[in-house]
Formats: C-alpha cells, sequence, structure tokens
C-alpha cells in the first residue's frame, strides 16, 4: 500500500547537508511508489534559513527539489483544522508552535504522514500520523 508524506524542517535540513542516510530513505520510498509532497512552512522554514546564511549552493539544491515534488498551497482547510487543533490543545494545556501546528494540519488535511526527527514537537496532536527516519537509522 502506497502512502503520500511530507517532510518535517529538521528532516529537509538533513537532506540539504547531504545526510546520505536521509537521502537513501528518499529514494527507497519513492520507489515503493510512495510520494512526497513538500509542505510550505517547511519550504518557508528551509528558504528562511538559507537565504540568511546566502548558501547559494544549497538553495539550488533545495529549489530544484521543491520544483520536481512541488510544494501544496495553505488552503482555508488547513487553516481552519490547524485553528482548531489550536483550541484543543489549549485546553489540554499542550500548545505546540505556531509552525508545528500548520505542518500538522497540512498533514491532517491532505492525508500525509510527518517524517520528523522532532517528534515531542507533534505527539500531543491527535491523529497525525508520524514515522522518524531518524531514530530508524
Amino acid at each position: 500500500m502506497t502512502s503520500r508524506f511530507t517532510l518535517d524542517t529538521n528532516i529537509l535540513s538533513y537532506y540539504i547537508r547531504g545526510n546520505e542516510d536521509i537521502s537513501s530513505r528518499l529514494k527507497t520510498e519513492l520507489s515503493k511508489g510512495n510520494k512526497l509532497v513538500m509542505n510550505p512552512i517547511a519550504y518557508y522554514e528551509i528558504n528562511r534559513g538559507l537565504l540568511a546564511i546566502n548558501s547559494q549552493k544549497k538553495l539550488q539544491k533545495f529549489k530544484g527539489f521543491c520544483r520536481k515534488f512541488g510544494v501544496l498551497e495553505l488552503s482555508l482547510d488547513v487553516l481552519d483544522i490547524a485553528a482548531n487543533k489550536y483550541a484543543d490543545l489549549k485546553k489540554r494545556g499542550k500548545l505546540v508552535e505556531d509552525a508545528d501546528l500548520f505542518i500538522a494540519a497540512i498533514c491532517l488535511a491532505n492525508d500525509l504522514v510527518l517524517i520528523t526527527n522532532n517528534e515531542k514537537h507533534f505527539r500531543h496532536i491527535d491523529g497525525l500520523k508520524i514515522n522518524n527516519w531518524v531514530n530508524e537509522l
């Protein structure tokens, strides 16, 4: 059974820095027929970081990667999910940063598995499917 997934900012960072284990795992998942889609929040976070340090080589690699897989857009559905998850988390005293909340909402709205090495950032978000490729290495 194939699945669709997106990479959290930290996994994208590993990839952009040339981590062979992450690159290999990405190739393996794609060869199985699984689909990668880029989420716009991770795109923003990586893009701003590379621009801030003026890393043109890594920026080129990243932009090519994004062109290959495409970047989802924020939709009203995503914004509504994020707002509802925020309200739920606030009631439970388990707030997370807005960027992580938006990434989770994008995953929930688009039935994506989130690939992250920051599981603790997302563990309180009900219904979110998480996979940690770094722990599996």
